[in-house]
């Protein structure tokens, strides 16, 4: 069994597709096949359901892909550990972020090239049970997300960076612009767009409204906060976002929601009882320098 054959393997329980999973791995699919099927045979166990021209794990496929996932990233944190040792700042980050934290990141990256010019950076952009997902799989390592520091997950270390607030978007020129609060009983005579049902935002949201006994006028659901902004920006819709999400929209202005539950933690979020790389560590104190500016600007 060698290293070579589990990222193969990886990527097609991934894909379920051994044509794409080829492509991305730059091989041909028949190498892609041999090497699966080599792998096969030294465990003595198939690993695919093969019915036509499509693939499904077996059930020895799928236990094996939690292996294979942690055997991959065991052997690049002994490679890691190794360049830590040789003080090399080389090698590669992946950072994952919602977008309403996209302020922070980009001030905190910005910092951080500085110090590891060398590095190469991988941004991804997604809702927080994407994120959840990727760092599961340790796709990433680390997420800026508004999970909260009590989620209860063995698998993860999540720590607190600020404190935001649930708020009404609305243009500058809109008449509640310069309100400190507003009541959602108000929000609900507005045309609003939000974002779509599965985003932690909007949950969020749904459960102040079914305990404030409240109905939105909902004209639009969007799965892109920046896509929301620039609903709002037009002067026809509002949202409602965490008061952090103003990021290069200068004309928009934040009003809190009047609601006990409408401030939420903006955290970052490790993989446990992973080798946390010299790179992750410095981000990380950059990300916490950052973040104490941004408790005076949003909140706590």
């Amino acid at each position: 069994m060698e290293l070579r054959q589990l990222k193969y393997f990886v990527r097609a329980a991934e894909l379920l597709n051994f044509t794409q999973a080829a492509d991305e791995l730059f091989i041909t699919q028949s190498t892609l096949s041999h090497q699966i099927k080599e792998l096969e045979n030294s465990l003595s166990v198939l690993l695919f359901d093969r019915i036509g021209k499509k693939v499904k794990l077996t059930e020895a496929g799928a236990i094996m892909l939690q292996y294979a996932r942690k055997t991959l990233l065991q052997a690049e944190q002994g490679k890691q550990v190794l360049l830590d040792l040789n003080n090399l700042k080389t090698g590669k980050l992946a950072i994952g972020s919602t977008y309403g934290l996209t302020e922070l990141l980009i001030q905190s990256l910005a910092q951080f090239n500085q110090e590891f010019p060398d590095l190469q950076l991988e941004i991804v952009y997604g809702s927080t049970a994407d994120l959840l997902q990727k760092i599961h799989h340790y796709e990433i390592d680390c997420m800026l997300s508004f999970l909260p520091s009590s989620y209860q997950d063995n698998q993860l270390e999540i720590f607190k960076l600020f404190t935001s607030t649930l708020s009404l978007i609305v243009h500058e020129s809109h008449p509640w612009a310069n309100l400190k609060k507003v009541s959602l009983q108000k929000v609900a005579s507005l045309p609003l767009v939000l974002p779509s049902q599965g985003y932690s935002i909007r949950n969020s949201l749904d459960d102040m409204l079914i305990k404030s006994d409240v109905q939105l006028k909902i004209k639009m659901e969007v799965n892109d906060i920046h896509s929301l902004l620039e609903l709002t920006n037009t002067k026809q819709w509002n949202t409602i976002l965490m008061n952090s999400s103003l990021f290069d929209f200068t004309e928009l202005k934040a009003v809190a929601l009047d609601n006990t539950n409408a401030n939420r933690e903006a955290t970052i979020t490790f993989p446990a009882h992973v080798y946390r790389k010299n790179a992750v560590t410095k981000f990380y104190e950059i990300i916490r320098e950052k973040s104490t500016a941004f408790k005076q600007k949003f909140g706590e």
